[in-house]
């Protein structure tokens, strides 16, 4: 037993996870003969096409993949969600999240757990053995803990996020430079404490994946002027995974994992602009820019990505649709959005989910009661400033989609196959040897032995 072994006062199996924010399988395993690490990873372990979750967003989604829960336990919906009783909106934080994590699992379990650029985890949790937060998070002062860690990373230029706003220009040469140095940071860091190998969980996001992917992948699917550079992103990408693996004692099981896929975004489709169209929104005036400036009449909202909430009385303070009318009047804008068509004749919806079907938990009191799964090429919108047309384009051609997420798991014993986001969790606790009840998650381990 070497000396981090005595630190850690653990001799148990131990797990690196590493995550790839929005990469679609398909893509890696298009260029296998590319990505030779990502490849090996596969042939000598397990891969494969995983499904997300409803609705695939990554501030949902991570809540969801390191709890193992659906959003109506971990209480965290999308990007944006609606106070209880009230028209008032909030940006959920790691607070918000109301399921356990896996790295609470492992330090109740006396073991330890190193937490890198999650989403939804600002502020960062000080039960842990270090964290730096992710997504949304101001600087690194506020973001990391110990105090130690925080100087570390600023001594290194450690970035939480790409500027994306560099990805609305026309020219992309300063949105790419500006993804390959966060990137080239966040391994910096990732290397640094792997090394250190004083942890029993690494967990750990590269989520320049995700902004990479919102800004060129349509350039990649098809053959766009930054395909090139898009592709050289990814080599970095595999290369890195590939230094990491390589770093990794015996005793790890390395687990590298998308949050959702990505496809070809052909359309906006800003949703509120519909539902005032075909009336079903309305506003107090022509001065709106939030939730709260609906009128009293409104029937319906939407909330990003596709989430539609029937304005009910007794559950909004202004709701407008009588209890004993909820299902009919939700059923019949489940079927107008099902019938909904782009400008190019092709649906909108892949499907619509309701309420019930989606979410279950003791934290499902502000799902939405219908979500839109759109077909591929339609990204969901809505917004309450108003929008001079349904459909529309913007600065990105890259879409989340909810199927085509990736798992790699460096075991021949993982089965990646029907698999979706609510299985990481249990995997991962299996493979570090650490118990918990079986019940307590929507998914289940992928392990065949």
């Amino acid at each position: 037993m070497g000396l981090f072994d005595r630190i850690r006062g653990d001799d148990g199996p131990r797990v690196a996870f590493v995550g790839i924010d929005g990469v679609p399988y398909s893509m890696l395993a298009e260029h296998f003969d590319e990505f030779e690490n990502l490849a090996a990873l596969a042939e000598e372990g397990s891969a494969g096409a995983i499904d997300s979750i409803v609705p695939p967003e990554s501030s949902a989604c991570w809540p969801a993949l390191t709890t193992g829960v659906n959003p109506g336990e971990t209480g965290v919906y999308g990007f944006q969600d609606r106070e209880v009783g009230s028209y008032e909106t909030y940006v959920p934080m790691g607070r918000d999240v109301q399921a356990t994590r896996i790295w609470n699992r492992v330090h109740d379990a006396d073991r330890r757990a190193t937490v890198m650029n999650v989403p939804v985890t600002f502020p960062p949790q000080r039960d842990v053995q270090r964290m730096v937060s992710g997504f949304l998070s101001p600087g690194i002062d506020k973001a990391a803990y110990p105090d130690e860690f925080a100087e570390y990373l600023d001594g290194i230029d450690y970035k939480i996020d790409v500027n994306a706003k560099l990805g609305h220009d026309d020219d992309k040469s300063a949105f790419i430079e500006d993804a390959h140095e966060t990137l080239d940071r966040r391994h910096e860091a990732f290397k640094q404490y792997i090394e250190q190998d004083d942890w029993d969980l690494f967990f750990g996001v590269f989520m320049t994946t995700d902004r990479v992917n919102h800004f060129l992948f349509k350039d990649y699917e098809q053959d766009g002027e930054y395909k090139e550079e898009f592709l050289d992103f990814y080599r970095k990408v595999d290369r890195y995974l590939g230094e990491i693996r390589e770093l990794l004692p015996d005793d790890v099981t390395l687990v590298v994992a998308s949050d959702h896929g990505f496809t070809s975004l052909d359309y906006e489709v800003h949703f509120n602009e519909w539902l005032e169209q075909n009336g079903w929104l309305s506003y107090e005036d022509d001065d709106h820019e939030e939730l709260g400036d609906i009128a009293d009449d409104t029937k319906a909202y939407s909330l990003i990505p596709g989430r539609f909430y029937v304005n009910l009385e007794g559950r909004e303070p202004r709701g407008s649709v009588p209890e004993d009318e909820y299902e009919a009047v939700r059923d019949e804008l489940k079927a107008e959005l099902e019938a909904l068509e782009g400008p190019n004749g092709n649906k909108v919806a892949d499907r619509v989910v309701t309420h019930e079907d989606a979410f279950r938990g003791d934290h499902d009191d502000i799902a939405p009661d219908l979500v839109v799964i759109p077909n591929h090429g339609f990204d969901l919108k809505a917004g309450f400033k108003g929008s001079d047309d349904v459909f529309g384009v913007g600065p990105r051609n890259g879409m989340h989609s909810f199927d085509n997420a990736c798992l790699f798991v460096d075991d021949a014993d993982a089965r990646i196959e029907d698999a979706d986001l609510f299985d990481i969790a249990p995997t991962m606790l299996d493979l570090l040897e650490v118990d918990y009840d079986r019940t307590e998650f929507d998914g289940s381990s992928l392990l065949t032995s």
